[in-house]
């Protein structure tokens, strides 16, 4: 059984939510009652998530974003105050994950592009939701890191950089506005059963048998699970919980 939250009057935004963890937090958000943003790059995939949610009652925007694009995030923000008239949560979730790469061979390329999104996209987000929520003197911040922003592993040499990054910006974050009546925290989440985990697994980059089993709790996490930590983070609950990097891994990194 999951707590209740009641987010009446309030407003939400998150990142990459067309699907995974993002649209699970969207999901809850709004069905405790928030007005939810759903920003994502996936046009038609973010049109048809928010579609969903006014179908079922409640107040939803759908933003096209790409968020290694400053202006983009930005004008995502603005929109989401405009709309709804403050801004009180967000969840930054937008990332990507690169093929397994030897750090001898790994490109540029392809650093900047796991950079780009999976830190820069946090750092801009992150940025532009805290310009609203230092006038408005309230707001709680979630950013999405990953296990990989706590340990290493062979071959994911750029992801885990980013990160970990994302760690230090939130941490950083933290303590500047803390006094300021805004927290900021992250979360990493391990393995989820997500879109991005099924086609890992479908090209071979994952094994979901050796995952399931290597931690604690043997069976991959779920979206929703995540979407249950992102919210207590945001919630009343978490008023003294500040620059935080909370593990949702089922144990992973208690090893």
């Amino acid at each position: 059984m999951n707590p209740t939250y009641d987010f009446t009057g309030q407003a939400a935004f998150i990142t990459g939510a067309s699907s995974g963890m993002g649209l699970a937090a969207a999901r809850a958000f709004a069905e405790a009652g928030a007005a939810v943003a759903l920003a994502d790059i996936d046009e038609n995939a973010v049109a048809g998530a928010a579609r969903d949610l006014t179908g079922a009652g409640h107040r939803a925007l759908a933003l096209v974003c790409d968020v290694t694009r400053e202006d983009h995030v930005a004008a995502a923000v603005d929109r989401t105050v405009e709309a709804f008239g403050r801004l009180d949560m967000a969840y930054n979730n937008a990332g990507v994950m690169a093929p397994p790469t030897d750090a001898a061979d790994e490109t540029a390329e392809q650093f900047d592009r796991v950079n780009a999104v999976n830190l820069r996209g946090i750092w801009a987000s992150t940025k532009h939701e805290l310009r609203h929520m230092r006038a408005q003197g309230s707001g709680a911040i979630v950013n999405c890191s990953s296990l990989g922003g706590l340990v290493g592993n062979p071959g994911r040499a750029a992801y885990h950089a980013a990160k970990h990054g994302v760690i230090g910006l939130t941490r950083s974050a933290a303590l500047e506005y803390g006094p300021r009546g805004i927290r900021i925290n992250a979360v990493c989440p391990g393995t989820i059963s997500t879109p991005m985990v099924d086609t890992m697994v479908a090209r071979g980059e994952l094994d979901r048998a050796r995952a399931e089993t290597g931690q604690a709790i043997d069976r991959l996490g779920t979206a929703e699970e995540v979407a249950q930590a992102v919210l207590w983070l945001c919630s009343p609950g978490a008023a003294y919980v500040t620059g935080v990097a909370l593990p949702v891994d089922g144990g992973y990194t208690a090893q």
